[in-house]
Protein backbone atom coordinates (compact mmCIF):
# COMPACT_ATOMS: atom_id res chain seq x y z
CA UNK A 1 0.00 0.00 0.00
CA UNK A 2 2.89 2.14 0.13
CA UNK A 3 3.64 2.13 -2.93
CA UNK A 4 0.03 3.37 -3.43
CA UNK A 5 0.49 6.14 -1.11
CA UNK A 6 3.42 7.38 -3.04
CA UNK A 7 1.89 7.52 -6.30
CA UNK A 8 -0.77 9.41 -5.11
CA UNK A 9 1.26 12.25 -3.26
CA UNK A 10 3.31 12.31 -6.60
CA UNK A 11 0.15 12.99 -8.95
CA UNK A 12 -1.44 15.11 -5.70
CA UNK A 13 0.25 18.37 -7.19
CA UNK A 14 -1.42 18.48 -10.20
CA UNK A 15 -4.66 18.31 -9.34
CA UNK A 16 -4.45 21.54 -6.54
CA UNK A 17 -4.78 24.86 -7.30
CA UNK A 18 -2.80 26.30 -10.49
CA UNK A 19 -2.04 22.26 -11.49
CA UNK A 20 -2.66 21.23 -14.90
CA UNK A 21 -5.80 18.67 -13.83
CA UNK A 22 -6.69 21.26 -11.08
CA UNK A 23 -10.41 21.31 -12.89
CA UNK A 24 -10.84 17.23 -11.04
CA UNK A 25 -9.53 18.33 -7.70
CA UNK A 26 -13.02 16.77 -6.35
CA UNK A 27 -12.68 13.42 -8.27
CA UNK A 28 -8.85 13.19 -7.16
CA UNK A 29 -9.78 14.45 -3.63
CA UNK A 30 -13.17 11.86 -3.59
CA UNK A 31 -10.49 9.22 -4.34
CA UNK A 32 -8.01 9.81 -1.94
CA UNK A 33 -9.70 10.29 0.84
CA UNK A 34 -11.80 6.57 0.15
CA UNK A 35 -8.45 5.39 0.37
CA UNK A 36 -6.55 6.86 3.14
CA UNK A 37 -7.87 8.43 6.14
CA UNK A 38 -7.25 12.57 5.51
CA UNK A 39 -4.22 14.27 7.71
CA UNK A 40 -6.41 17.47 7.69
CA UNK A 41 -6.79 18.68 10.90
CA UNK A 42 -9.50 21.46 12.09
CA UNK A 43 -8.31 25.05 11.64
CA UNK A 44 -10.57 26.70 13.93
CA UNK A 45 -10.06 28.22 17.11
CA UNK A 46 -11.13 26.91 20.26
CA UNK A 47 -11.86 23.39 21.52
CA UNK A 48 -12.40 20.50 18.88
CA UNK A 49 -13.38 17.13 19.21
CA UNK A 50 -11.66 14.49 17.76
CA UNK A 51 -12.33 11.30 16.67
CA UNK A 52 -10.26 7.86 15.29
CA UNK A 53 -13.37 7.75 12.90
CA UNK A 54 -14.35 10.12 9.91
CA UNK A 55 -17.81 9.94 7.76
CA UNK A 56 -16.09 7.75 5.40
CA UNK A 57 -15.11 5.07 7.46
CA UNK A 58 -18.41 5.07 9.24
CA UNK A 59 -20.25 4.72 5.50
CA UNK A 60 -18.22 2.17 4.84
CA UNK A 61 -19.03 0.34 8.23
CA UNK A 62 -22.05 0.40 7.26
CA UNK A 63 -22.06 -1.09 3.94
CA UNK A 64 -20.58 -4.23 5.72
CA UNK A 65 -23.10 -4.54 7.82
CA UNK A 66 -25.18 -4.85 4.78
CA UNK A 67 -22.97 -7.74 3.25
CA UNK A 68 -25.17 -10.73 4.96
CA UNK A 69 -28.27 -9.04 3.61
CA UNK A 70 -26.65 -8.92 0.47
CA UNK A 71 -24.75 -11.80 -0.41
CA UNK A 72 -28.14 -13.76 1.22
CA UNK A 73 -30.45 -11.77 -1.43
CA UNK A 74 -28.07 -12.71 -4.14
CA UNK A 75 -28.42 -16.83 -2.98
CA UNK A 76 -32.02 -16.34 -2.17
CA UNK A 77 -32.68 -15.28 -6.05
CA UNK A 78 -31.26 -17.80 -7.41
CA UNK A 79 -33.27 -19.92 -5.11
CA UNK A 80 -36.61 -18.65 -6.15
CA UNK A 81 -35.60 -18.97 -9.37
CA UNK A 82 -34.65 -22.64 -9.60
CA UNK A 83 -37.67 -23.69 -6.58
CA UNK A 84 -40.38 -22.12 -9.32
CA UNK A 85 -38.88 -24.17 -12.20
CA UNK A 86 -38.59 -27.48 -9.97
CA UNK A 87 -34.93 -27.42 -10.10
CA UNK A 88 -34.04 -26.48 -6.89
CA UNK A 89 -32.81 -30.54 -5.96
CA UNK A 90 -30.58 -31.09 -8.71
CA UNK A 91 -29.26 -27.45 -8.72
CA UNK A 92 -25.65 -26.64 -6.41
CA UNK A 93 -24.80 -23.94 -4.37
CA UNK A 94 -22.75 -22.57 -6.34
CA UNK A 95 -24.60 -22.58 -9.42
CA UNK A 96 -27.92 -20.71 -7.64
CA UNK A 97 -25.65 -18.25 -5.95
CA UNK A 98 -24.17 -17.64 -9.46
CA UNK A 99 -27.52 -17.50 -10.65
CA UNK A 100 -28.35 -14.72 -8.00
CA UNK A 101 -24.88 -12.66 -8.11
CA UNK A 102 -25.25 -11.98 -12.23
CA UNK A 103 -28.83 -11.11 -11.57
CA UNK A 104 -28.37 -8.59 -8.86
CA UNK A 105 -24.65 -7.13 -9.92
CA UNK A 106 -26.11 -5.66 -13.04
CA UNK A 107 -28.52 -3.57 -10.02
CA UNK A 108 -25.74 -2.28 -7.76
CA UNK A 109 -23.47 -1.15 -10.81
CA UNK A 110 -26.24 0.97 -12.07
CA UNK A 111 -27.36 2.65 -8.74
CA UNK A 112 -23.72 3.26 -7.76
CA UNK A 113 -22.65 3.87 -11.59
CA UNK A 114 -25.50 6.70 -11.91
CA UNK A 115 -25.87 7.99 -8.26
CA UNK A 116 -22.01 8.75 -7.52
CA UNK A 117 -21.67 9.56 -11.56
CA UNK A 118 -24.51 12.52 -10.41
CA UNK A 119 -22.85 13.40 -7.05
CA UNK A 120 -19.04 13.71 -8.72
CA UNK A 121 -20.66 15.66 -11.82
CA UNK A 122 -21.91 18.03 -8.83
CA UNK A 123 -19.21 18.26 -6.93
CA UNK A 124 -17.28 19.04 -9.87
CA UNK A 125 -19.33 21.83 -10.91
CA UNK A 126 -19.93 23.68 -8.00
CA UNK A 127 -16.24 23.15 -6.70
CA UNK A 128 -16.79 21.10 -3.54
CA UNK A 129 -15.41 18.06 -2.41
CA UNK A 130 -17.42 14.72 -2.99
CA UNK A 131 -19.84 13.34 -0.49
CA UNK A 132 -19.74 10.19 0.90
CA UNK A 133 -23.27 9.24 1.80
CA UNK A 134 -24.06 7.50 -1.17
CA UNK A 135 -21.67 5.06 -0.27
CA UNK A 136 -24.53 3.69 1.73
CA UNK A 137 -27.41 4.37 0.00
CA UNK A 138 -26.24 2.87 -3.54
CA UNK A 139 -26.29 -0.67 -2.46
CA UNK A 140 -29.50 -0.07 -0.24
CA UNK A 141 -31.25 0.46 -3.08
CA UNK A 142 -30.69 -2.27 -5.05
CA UNK A 143 -31.83 -4.31 -2.03
CA UNK A 144 -35.17 -2.86 -1.31
CA UNK A 145 -36.40 -3.36 -4.64
CA UNK A 146 -37.92 -6.32 -6.77
CA UNK A 147 -35.44 -8.68 -8.92
CA UNK A 148 -37.98 -8.20 -11.48
CA UNK A 149 -37.46 -4.46 -11.65
CA UNK A 150 -35.91 -2.71 -14.69
CA UNK A 151 -32.24 -1.54 -15.01
CA UNK A 152 -33.78 1.99 -16.33
CA UNK A 153 -35.93 2.25 -13.69
CA UNK A 154 -33.59 1.86 -11.20
CA UNK A 155 -31.36 4.16 -13.08
CA UNK A 156 -34.64 7.09 -12.60
CA UNK A 157 -35.41 6.32 -9.32
CA UNK A 158 -31.70 6.75 -8.05
CA UNK A 159 -31.13 10.14 -10.11
CA UNK A 160 -34.49 11.43 -8.28
CA UNK A 161 -33.15 10.41 -4.61
CA UNK A 162 -29.90 11.76 -5.41
CA UNK A 163 -30.77 15.31 -7.43
CA UNK A 164 -34.21 15.58 -5.41
CA UNK A 165 -33.56 14.52 -1.66
CA UNK A 166 -29.94 15.35 -1.76
CA UNK A 167 -28.77 17.80 -3.94
CA UNK A 168 -30.90 20.25 -3.83
CA UNK A 169 -30.83 20.14 0.31
CA UNK A 170 -27.16 20.73 0.45
CA UNK A 171 -25.95 17.40 -0.02
CA UNK A 172 -24.79 14.90 2.65
CA UNK A 173 -25.94 15.71 5.84
CA UNK A 174 -28.43 18.36 4.96
CA UNK A 175 -31.22 16.51 3.31
CA UNK A 176 -34.38 15.64 5.24
CA UNK A 177 -35.72 12.27 3.71
CA UNK A 178 -33.60 9.15 3.75
CA UNK A 179 -32.56 8.60 -0.65
CA UNK A 180 -33.11 5.35 -0.61
CA UNK A 181 -36.31 5.31 0.67
CA UNK A 182 -37.15 7.92 -1.91
CA UNK A 183 -35.93 6.30 -4.30
CA UNK A 184 -38.17 3.17 -3.79
CA UNK A 185 -41.35 5.55 -3.74
CA UNK A 186 -40.84 7.29 -6.82
CA UNK A 187 -40.53 3.60 -7.86
CA UNK A 188 -43.59 2.70 -5.99
CA UNK A 189 -45.87 5.43 -7.18
CA UNK A 190 -44.18 5.80 -10.57
CA UNK A 191 -44.30 2.68 -11.90
CA UNK A 192 -46.12 0.39 -8.91
CA UNK A 193 -47.10 -2.82 -11.25
CA UNK A 194 -43.01 -3.02 -11.53
CA UNK A 195 -43.16 -2.78 -7.47
CA UNK A 196 -45.97 -4.86 -6.28
CA UNK A 197 -48.15 -7.81 -7.67
CA UNK A 198 -47.23 -11.44 -8.00
CA UNK A 199 -44.96 -11.26 -11.06
CA UNK A 200 -42.05 -8.96 -9.85
CA UNK A 201 -40.43 -11.13 -7.15
CA UNK A 202 -38.49 -14.37 -9.12
CA UNK A 203 -36.29 -13.77 -11.64
CA UNK A 204 -37.44 -15.31 -14.59
CA UNK A 205 -35.21 -15.40 -17.45
CA UNK A 206 -31.59 -17.55 -17.28
CA UNK A 207 -28.41 -15.66 -17.09
CA UNK A 208 -25.11 -17.46 -19.06
CA UNK A 209 -26.42 -20.29 -18.78
CA UNK A 210 -27.34 -20.37 -15.46
CA UNK A 211 -30.96 -20.50 -14.48
CA UNK A 212 -33.90 -20.78 -15.94
CA UNK A 213 -36.65 -19.55 -18.35
CA UNK A 214 -39.68 -19.70 -16.30
CA UNK A 215 -43.01 -19.41 -18.22
CA UNK A 216 -44.71 -16.19 -19.46
CA UNK A 217 -47.11 -14.73 -16.87
CA UNK A 218 -45.50 -16.89 -13.81
CA UNK A 219 -46.26 -15.47 -10.56
CA UNK A 220 -44.68 -15.82 -6.86
CA UNK A 221 -46.67 -14.26 -4.10
CA UNK A 222 -44.78 -12.79 -0.73
CA UNK A 223 -46.32 -13.81 2.36
CA UNK A 224 -47.42 -10.18 3.01
CA UNK A 225 -48.75 -10.01 -0.32
CA UNK A 226 -50.72 -12.87 0.33
CA UNK A 227 -52.12 -11.77 3.74
CA UNK A 228 -53.13 -8.73 1.99
CA UNK A 229 -55.44 -11.06 0.07
CA UNK A 230 -56.88 -12.75 2.96
CA UNK A 231 -54.75 -16.02 1.94
CA UNK A 232 -52.64 -17.67 4.49
CA UNK A 233 -48.84 -17.67 4.12
CA UNK A 234 -47.60 -20.96 1.91
CA UNK A 235 -44.00 -20.68 3.79
CA UNK A 236 -43.09 -21.58 7.03
CA UNK A 237 -41.84 -19.23 9.61
CA UNK A 238 -38.66 -20.83 9.75
CA UNK A 239 -38.05 -20.13 5.68
CA UNK A 240 -39.90 -16.59 6.88
CA UNK A 241 -36.59 -16.26 9.09
CA UNK A 242 -33.96 -17.84 7.30
CA UNK A 243 -34.87 -15.95 4.00
CA UNK A 244 -36.63 -18.47 1.99
CA UNK A 245 -39.22 -17.07 0.72
CA UNK A 246 -39.88 -14.08 -2.63
CA UNK A 247 -39.59 -10.18 -1.46
CA UNK A 248 -36.93 -7.49 -2.16
CA UNK A 249 -33.50 -8.51 -2.83
CA UNK A 250 -32.14 -8.17 0.75
CA UNK A 251 -35.01 -7.93 3.10
CA UNK A 252 -35.65 -11.49 2.96
CA UNK A 253 -33.40 -13.17 5.91
CA UNK A 254 -34.24 -11.74 9.58
CA UNK A 255 -30.77 -14.27 10.41
CA UNK A 256 -28.72 -11.77 7.81
CA UNK A 257 -30.23 -8.58 9.16
CA UNK A 258 -29.49 -9.46 12.81
CA UNK A 259 -26.10 -10.02 12.02
CA UNK A 260 -25.92 -6.76 10.48
CA UNK A 261 -27.51 -5.30 13.37
CA UNK A 262 -25.14 -6.41 15.18
CA UNK A 263 -22.10 -5.54 13.52
CA UNK A 264 -23.80 -1.40 13.64
CA UNK A 265 -24.62 -1.47 17.69
CA UNK A 266 -20.96 -3.18 18.34
CA UNK A 267 -19.47 -0.43 16.69
CA UNK A 268 -21.45 2.24 17.84
CA UNK A 269 -22.54 3.36 13.93
CA UNK A 270 -26.34 2.72 14.97
CA UNK A 271 -28.42 4.36 17.48
CA UNK A 272 -29.68 1.11 19.79
CA UNK A 273 -33.08 3.25 21.12
CA UNK A 274 -33.67 3.61 17.46
CA UNK A 275 -33.61 0.50 16.89
CA UNK A 276 -34.96 -1.16 19.86
CA UNK A 277 -38.31 1.86 19.58
CA UNK A 278 -38.88 0.65 15.74
CA UNK A 279 -39.03 -3.08 17.40
CA UNK A 280 -41.27 -1.71 20.36
CA UNK A 281 -43.96 0.23 18.66
CA UNK A 282 -44.16 -2.56 15.94
CA UNK A 283 -45.04 -4.94 18.56
CA UNK A 284 -47.12 -3.07 20.31
CA UNK A 285 -49.23 -2.60 17.67
CA UNK A 286 -49.05 -5.20 15.88
CA UNK A 287 -50.16 -6.97 19.63
CA UNK A 288 -53.20 -4.64 19.64
CA UNK A 289 -54.82 -5.27 16.27
CA UNK A 290 -54.44 -9.15 17.13
CA UNK A 291 -56.29 -8.81 20.06
CA UNK A 292 -59.04 -7.11 17.82
CA UNK A 293 -58.64 -9.85 15.16
CA UNK A 294 -58.03 -7.77 12.54
CA UNK A 295 -54.15 -9.11 12.30
CA UNK A 296 -51.83 -12.31 11.99
CA UNK A 297 -49.95 -12.83 15.43
CA UNK A 298 -47.43 -9.86 16.15
CA UNK A 299 -44.04 -11.76 15.22
CA UNK A 300 -45.42 -12.33 11.66
CA UNK A 301 -45.15 -8.92 11.27
CA UNK A 302 -41.55 -8.99 12.71
CA UNK A 303 -40.24 -11.80 9.93
CA UNK A 304 -42.19 -10.55 7.04
CA UNK A 305 -41.74 -7.90 4.28
CA UNK A 306 -38.91 -5.03 5.17
CA UNK A 307 -39.84 -4.21 9.01
CA UNK A 308 -36.29 -5.47 10.12
CA UNK A 309 -34.25 -4.38 7.42
CA UNK A 310 -36.17 -1.06 7.50
CA UNK A 311 -35.74 -0.67 11.36
CA UNK A 312 -32.00 -1.83 11.14
CA UNK A 313 -30.38 0.21 8.24
CA UNK A 314 -32.71 2.41 7.08
CA UNK A 315 -34.78 3.93 10.44
CA UNK A 316 -31.18 4.72 12.28
CA UNK A 317 -30.03 6.83 9.71
CA UNK A 318 -28.13 9.62 11.65
CA UNK A 319 -28.77 12.36 9.36
CA UNK A 320 -32.51 11.69 8.33
CA UNK A 321 -33.02 10.62 12.77
CA UNK A 322 -33.37 12.00 15.83
CA UNK A 323 -30.70 13.14 17.18
CA UNK A 324 -31.86 13.70 20.88
CA UNK A 325 -31.89 10.45 22.99
CA UNK A 326 -35.01 11.10 23.87
CA UNK A 327 -36.14 11.89 20.33
CA UNK A 328 -34.40 8.53 18.96
CA UNK A 329 -37.23 6.16 21.33
CA UNK A 330 -39.80 8.39 19.94
CA UNK A 331 -38.99 8.41 16.62
CA UNK A 332 -38.55 4.65 16.50
CA UNK A 333 -41.70 4.05 18.41
CA UNK A 334 -44.12 6.25 15.77
CA UNK A 335 -42.32 4.39 12.70
CA UNK A 336 -43.04 1.11 14.17
CA UNK A 337 -46.53 1.92 15.25
CA UNK A 338 -47.32 3.39 11.61
CA UNK A 339 -45.37 -0.02 9.83
CA UNK A 340 -48.27 -1.93 11.30
CA UNK A 341 -50.74 0.11 10.99
CA UNK A 342 -50.84 0.97 7.69
CA UNK A 343 -50.18 -3.09 6.94
CA UNK A 344 -53.36 -3.83 8.88
CA UNK A 345 -55.52 -0.92 8.37
CA UNK A 346 -54.68 -0.45 4.23
CA UNK A 347 -54.71 -3.23 2.27
CA UNK A 348 -53.35 -0.86 -0.93
CA UNK A 349 -49.99 -0.79 0.99
CA UNK A 350 -49.16 -4.32 2.50
CA UNK A 351 -45.61 -3.61 3.44
CA UNK A 352 -46.01 -0.13 5.47
CA UNK A 353 -42.58 0.44 6.63
CA UNK A 354 -41.81 2.63 3.56
CA UNK A 355 -44.56 4.72 4.14
CA UNK A 356 -44.11 4.86 8.00
CA UNK A 357 -39.86 5.61 7.99
CA UNK A 358 -40.61 8.57 5.40
CA UNK A 359 -43.16 10.00 7.76
CA UNK A 360 -40.63 9.32 10.39
CA UNK A 361 -38.12 11.41 8.96
CA UNK A 362 -40.56 13.90 8.23
CA UNK A 363 -41.41 14.23 11.94
CA UNK A 364 -37.73 13.93 13.06
CA UNK A 365 -37.08 17.58 13.14
CA UNK A 366 -40.12 18.37 15.31
CA UNK A 367 -39.58 15.47 18.09
CA UNK A 368 -36.13 17.23 18.68
CA UNK A 369 -37.16 20.77 19.02
CA UNK A 370 -39.31 20.08 21.54
CA UNK A 371 -37.35 17.76 23.17
CA UNK A 372 -34.69 20.51 23.48
CA UNK A 373 -37.13 23.41 24.65
CA UNK A 374 -38.65 20.66 26.88
CA UNK A 375 -34.47 20.73 28.10
CA UNK A 376 -33.93 24.25 28.28
CA UNK A 377 -37.30 24.51 29.71
CA UNK A 378 -36.30 22.13 32.89
CA UNK A 379 -32.71 23.74 33.44
CA UNK A 380 -34.23 27.70 33.79
CA UNK A 381 -36.71 26.48 36.23
CA UNK A 382 -33.70 24.55 38.30
CA UNK A 383 -32.00 27.73 37.99
CA UNK A 384 -34.66 29.65 39.77
CA UNK A 385 -35.84 30.88 36.17
CA UNK A 386 -39.10 31.39 34.93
Amino acid sequence: MSFLRNYLNKIKPNFEEGGKLHAFRSIFDGFETFLYVPNDTAKAGGVNIHDAIDSKRIMSMVVIALMPAMLFGMYNVGYQNYLAAGMLESAGFIEIFCYGFLAVLPKILVSYIVGLGIEFAWAQWNGEEIQEGYLVSGIIIPLIIPIGCPLWMLALACAFSVIFCKEIFGGTGMNIFNPAIAARMFLFFAYPSKMTGDSVWVAQDSIFGLGNDLADGFTAATPLGQIAQNITPDASIMDMVIGFIPGSIGETSLIAIAIGAAILLWTGIASWRTMLSVFVGGIAFALLFEQTGQSITWWHHLVMGGFAFGAVFMATDPVTSCRTKTGQFIYGFIIGAMAIIIRVRNAGYPEGMMLAIFFGNMMAPMIDHFIVERNISKRLKRGGKK
